[in-house]
Formats: structure tokens, sequence, C-alpha cells
């Protein structure tokens, strides 16, 4: 199976929310979604604040032109406001494998099924279309929030790497992994739609 690599630009259209390719021409939407919850003040992940967005979205397209990742800035349809960022990252081209992650919402829309559907969207594309035969997420071991929204989309704990990262504030940030692997992503997808369902 050949694995589209780099993986190219693609707008992810849900019912609910869009995943746009990301362009500084949203640098202002950006800025005032992370300024919903001042979410750059979270010790246990980085969010850039409203003055490093520059730079944070030069980087990310740096490495989405490296082939490493691809960026995506997540608009609410109802509103099209900007609610926040996510992307494939870690792109893997031989073993076709790639993590969701550098994810952030603003608080208002956080705990919502926006988050479900970027999920659904995201996974979707990765298996459906990419081919992948598994995709990660990470968090940090203390963010109990990110961590049962992860095990509720249906992803199985690998393992935690220990002292495996600097966080912001200077603390050895421990990361668990998790990771949905190919043969199980029909059962992740008929329990996502169910979540989405449920909700709405």
């Amino acid at each position: 199976m050949q694995f589209d690599y780099p993986p190219t630009s693609v707008t992810l259209t849900g019912d609910h929310v869009s995943l746009l390719p990301l362009d500084m021409q949203y640098l202002e939407g950006l800025q005032e979604a992370v300024k919903d919850g001042e979410l750059w003040k979270l010790w246990y992940t980085f969010v850039p604040t409203p003055e490093g967005m520059e730079a944070w979205i030069k980087k990310a397209l740096e490495e989405q032109r490296e082939g490493v990742s691809l960026p995506f800035v997540i608009t609410r349809k109802s509103d099209n406001r900007i609610v926040g960022s996510t992307r494939y990252m870690n792109i893997e081209k031989d073993v076709r494998r790639l993590e969701i992650g550098t994810t952030w919402y603003a608080k208002s829309v956080q705990r919502s099924m926006l988050n479900t559907e970027c999920k659904l969207l995201l996974l979707e594309h990765a298996f459906e279309n990419l081919k992948c035969l598994a995709v990660e997420f990470r968090t940090h071991r203390f963010n109990e929030q990110s961590r049962k929204a992860i095990m509720r989309l249906g992803a199985q704990q690998d393992g935690i790497l220990r002292n495996h990262r600097i966080s912001s504030n200077g603390t050895i940030r421990d990361t668990v992994v998790y990771s949905i692997i190919e043969n199980e992503w029909g059962n992740v997808k008929s329990n996502l739609l169910f979540l989405l369902h449920e909700k709405y």
C-alpha cells in the first residue's frame, strides 16, 4: 500500500466543524481563540501566547514544508469562528504512521462535541485516505482532561515515556502514549458516530 507522503493540504468538513489548512491569514482569529481561557498559562501543555502566535504559525508551516506535519485551523461552522488548532505530526513515511497532536481549543468550546467531530474527521482521513497503519496521541501524564478525552475516543494506552520533555515551567514531563491501529478503526468510528449522535 502506497502512503501519500507527505500528506497534501486538505480541508476536512463535518456537520459542525471545518478543519482548514493553517495559513498566516488566520493569525488574528487564532490570537483571539487562544485568549479565550488564556490557554498559554496551562503549565502541562504548550499553547502559544497571542504575541507568539505569528512565530508559532511560521514554525508550523516550516514543518509542513519539511513533510513532518500538516497543521489545521479549527472553525465552528455555525458562526465561522476560529476555535483552535490541531495537526498531523511526526509523520513517518515507511510505516504509514502519524500522530494527531498540538491540539488546543478555546475554553468556551472545550469538553464539547467539537473535539469529537474533529477527531472523527482526522482519523477518517488518516485511515481511509492516507491508509495509515496506526495513529498516535500523546499527552502529559498529569493532563487528566486530555487523557480522558483520548480514551473516550477508543484509543489504547501504549505506555509512558518517563522524563520525556521539559515543560514550559521547567518541570520534567512524563508523556503518555496512546494509539489506534488499523484493524480497530471500524469500531472506533462507530463509537465516535454514536457519541456525536448522542450529543446532537
